[in-house]
């Protein structure tokens, strides 16, 4: 019986795997059919493990963003904090969220234990957010928001890394869009959540209803943390639950894909992963365009002060938040599996970030509270955009895996900076309209759809010059999706 500990190596350079003595790699699995059904079960088995990413990225950004449901019932007053002291908050997160992505993912990456390291993150994550319910004045949440964003940096480019593990790259784009939903249900339940937990316990042991808020939602965190120490998988040849032909198939799956690379790419393996990701453009470029779709994004961070300016009161408000991210959710789903069947990735994102900029539009340029309402949706469903660009980083920084763990992390690190600006472009003084909070998210948008289209153009010579290499016999099956 194989150890979990024990990795699965092949014995022979996969190239020459392929057909032994006229033996197809099948028959180790009953032949193609034999195969096809093991590796069904296989992906359901992991799929279901995999699910509670969702449930996770729920709590993630709930304890993240739960700061601006707070302030709707006495978080900024309560604690005399001015405009630009609350934008500090909300910021400092991301600060420490950035600082610490690059080193949890090479963690991550080199440890081979993404569940204990994602789990003991959310223990430590969810303690902060239950601090932030005790603080009573501006430098205690400054530190619990900065420590919060600091722990909660191993878990999404750790979630994008695991996954790159376990599924090749055309499974791949419709996993990360399900872990994404989660990201975007977090907001619609986030919402109704805080709305409950806002509206019936004030005053509940002598505590105001914000600071139950970060009581509660920080208590859940644990919870789930413990759940997924022994749900999550860890990577296929050391993770529990698989019986020794599931883990052999997971193994080679992977060890096919990385297989697909011509012989050009897989020349410099041996170098560091970090500085492989570091000294190529595309990386930085890339970062700089998932910065400006991150800021154009910022709208989320202060969804409940949009929609209190339609007028109507705090529960009402944050109810009318839930429902632009439930079809955002089912919209993102339905979009990102159509972007992974085709693999089409630039098109599709740009349709997306399009629409909503024709959202900002609509909102800067009306006060109808149905057309402004209606603007949410576009908004939110820009979402989609966003997930099909994840999908495509990890598409397009595949081999080897230590440059995708430094890539992932850099490019999520480097584009919560993104996050920090746009926490600055909301100020109550830009209100009611918030046409130049919507101008900026326009501009913004404008640059990552523009910078995109160029990424895509060197694709697209790179996938021309592979062509050529398969030709002369140099190259494999691998071709960035376009």
């Amino acid at each position: 019986m194989m150890t979990e500990k024990q990795p699965i190596e092949p014995s022979k350079p996969l190239s020459e795997e392929i057909e032994v003595a006229g033996v197809s790699r099948d028959a180790g699995f009953g032949g193609p059919e034999g195969r096809r059904k093991l590796e069904r079960r296989l992906l359901w088995k992991i799929d279901l493990r995999m699910s509670i990413l969702g449930i996770i990225y729920i709590l993630n950004y709930i304890d993240r963003n739960n700061a601006s449901a707070a302030r709707l019932r006495g978080f900024q007053s309560d604690l005399n904090l001015t405009d630009s002291q609350y934008a500090s908050i909300i910021s400092i997160a991301y600060v420490g969220y950035i600082i610490m992505q690059i080193p949890a993912n090479m963690l991550i990456d080199k440890s081979g234990a993404p569940a204990m390291i994602i789990a003991g993150s959310m223990v430590v994550w969810g303690a902060m957010s239950i601090l932030t319910g005790i603080c009573h004045d501006f430098v205690g949440a400054l530190m619990t928001r900065f420590f919060l964003g600091f722990v909660e940096a191993a878990f999404f480019p750790g979630s994008l890394l695991l996954l790159s593990m376990w599924y090749k790259r055309e499974e791949l784009g419709l996993r990360i869009a399900v872990l994404f939903c989660g990201n975007i249900l977090s907001n619609a339940f986030g919402s109704l959540f805080a709305a409950g937990i806002l509206d019936t316990m004030e005053g509940k042991l002598g505590q105001a209803a914000w600071r139950w808020l970060f009581f509660i939602e920080g208590s859940l965190t644990i919870f789930f943390a413990c759940l997924a120490l022994f749900i999550l998988p860890n990577f296929p040849h050391n993770t529990r639950g698989l019986t020794d032909a599931e883990r052999t198939l997971a193994v080679l799956r992977m060890q096919e894909e990385d297989a697909s690379i011509g012989e050009t790419s897989q020349g410099n393996a041996g170098t560091s992963g970090l500085r492989l990701a570091l000294t190529d453009w595309k990386t930085w470029w890339y970062a700089m365009a998932m910065t400006a779709r991150i800021m154009a994004l910022s709208f989320n961070l202060f969804l409940p002060t949009l929609a209190a300016t339609m007028g109507y009161g705090r529960t009402v408000t944050l109810l009318m938040c839930a429902p632009p991210y439930i079809f955002a959710t089912l919209f993102s789903f339905a979009y990102c599996r159509i972007s992974d069947k085709l693999q089409i990735r630039f098109n599709l994102m740009a349709v997306s970030e399009g629409a909503g900029i024709l959202g900002f539009i609509i909102a800067m340029s009306t006060m109808n509270i149905g057309a402004r309402y209606f603007s949410l949706f576009l908004m939110a469903q820009s979402f989609s955009g966003l997930i099909i660009s994840y999908a495509w980083m990890n598409s397009s920084f595949y081999w080897p895996p230590s440059r995708r763990a430094a890539a992932i992390a850099f490019i999520n690190a480097f584009s919560q900076l993104g996050d920090i600006a746009g926490s600055y472009i909301w100020p109550t003084n830009y209100g009611p309209s918030y046409r130049y909070s919507y101008g900026i998210c326009i501009a913004a948008s404008g640059l990552s759809i523009a910078m995109s289209w160029v990424f895509r153009r060197h694709l697209s010579k790179l996938n021309k010059a592979l062509e050529r290499e398969a030709t002369e016999g140099k190259g494999g099956a691998y071709r960035f999706p376009l």
